[in-house]
């Protein structure tokens, strides 16, 4: 498994940007699918964006949000724009098996999370 850590959540206005990070070890970060999820009070995890050699995203989020790599940085980023205060949750970010060229928007397939980063959008 693949070690993971998210950074750049925080609080922002509605009508906002943020931009997530998440710094993944190891060498074959190129191989993994990795995709974003989040998680609102009293909700279940929710599928929000993944990437391959493709990407795909949740519908409430097309055309707001843009995921996006770095395999030299070992990095993927979640740029979020036009924040509502529904997108407010804990944003994780997960990896899926290595080498899989599968894109999945279910929690299940993927093998590694990480702690989890904070966005809270105010009205």
């Amino acid at each position: 498994q693949v070690q993971l850590v998210e950074s750049g959540g925080g609080l922002v206005q509605a009508g906002g940007s943020l931009r997530l990070s998440c710094a993944a070890s190891g060498r074959t970060f190129s191989t993994y699918t990795m995709a974003w999820f989040r998680q609102a009070p009293g909700k279940e995890r929710e599928f929000v964006a993944a990437i391959n050699w493709s990407d795909i995203y949740a519908d409430s989020e097309k055309g707001r949000f843009t995921i996006s790599r770095d395999n030299a940085k070992n990095t993927v980023y979640l740029q979020m724009n036009s924040l509502k205060p529904e997108d407010t949750a804990v944003y994780y970010c997960a990896a899926g098996p290595v080498g899989r060229r599968v894109i999945s928007t279910t929690t299940a397939w993927y093998e590694s999370w990480g702690q989890g980063t904070q966005v809270t959008v105010s009205s």
